[in-house]
């Protein structure tokens, strides 16, 4: 029988849960040409309002690379955290490493372990295969799901998508996203911009602001023209951000536009 994990509550904190596993994935992260760690034997922290982090045993580590500072944190949660400058190949990334040494009762399974940040790493790989921006989450879905439904899109009060053959972008903790053909879309209206952004689950996106009748609408939508093996069907497909129209219909409906993270104003 498959095992379920179930994330915990704690104590007087019991709004905020902790779930910290065993992963099957062989995990390096490298850093100033040197493998820090190498380890079949990663742990992976899912905690309430942050994305996963691996957190690795010393006896994978490459210790010796590590050099113990005198900075340190607290959370509620967890305890004190006690920290290392990382060094190797000429570069130094300080306090780039981090350790529960003495968590709290209700953390002690990360006791002992370390983790490192992200973005001050040179990369990070799962078996052969690098992942970018944060530990994927084993529980969370992506489904890409073509559909027939009848997707318009305005903005300044023009309509600058219309289409039939949207796929739907499902992803567990998000809106559902309607990515659409770019001949559905009017180009001519958008400017691409200089923003990018990089999702671990689908890829590196490129931006486009819209320009309806003189008005600017920055950043309105994107694509992601570089998708990552596990999600090739959006593909240079576009998405309007919901929160940043005029409105959006699905089926003659319109939907209600969210307040999120990413919306203006």
């Amino acid at each position: 029988m498959e095992t379920v994990h179930k994330p915990r509550s704690y104590g007087e904190h019991a709004d905020h849960w902790l779930d910290f596993e065993e992963s099957p994935r062989r995990v390096r992260v490298k850093f100033g040409g040197e493998t820090l760690v190498d380890t079949r034997r990663a742990m992976l922290l899912r905690e309430a309002g942050h994305v996963p982090v691996y957190y690795f045993p010393p006896d994978d580590v490459r210790m010796e690379l590590l050099t113990p500072n005198d900075h340190h944190t607290y959370c509620p949660v967890k305890g004190e955290a006690s920290y290392w400058d990382v060094a190797a190949g000429g570069k130094t990334a300080e306090s780039a490493a981090w350790s529960y040494r003495d968590p709290k009762r209700e953390s002690r399974d990360i006791g002992g372990y370390l983790s490192f940040y992200w973005n001050r790493m040179d990369g990070w790989y799962e078996e052969e295969d690098e992942i970018f921006v944060h530990a994927r989450d084993p529980y969370k879905r992506v489904d890409v799901l073509n559909s027939s439904r009848h997707v318009q899109v305005t903005l300044g009060g023009e309509v600058v998508a219309d289409s039939r053959r949207p796929c739907l972008v499902i992803e567990t903790g998000h809106l559902i996203r309607y990515y659409l053909p770019r001949e559905d879309v009017r180009m001519d209206l958008m400017e691409p911009s200089d923003t990018r952004s990089r999702c671990p689950y689908k890829g590196t996106a490129r931006y486009w602001s819209a320009n309806v009748n003189g008005q600017p609408f920055e950043d309105t939508v994107w694509s992601y023209e570089d998708t990552i093996a596990e999600c090739p069907r959006i593909r240079d497909l576009m998405c309007f951000f919901n929160e940043r129209v005029d409105s959006i219909h699905v089926d003659g409906e319109r939907l209600e536009i969210p307040k999120t993270k990413w919306s203006r104003g």
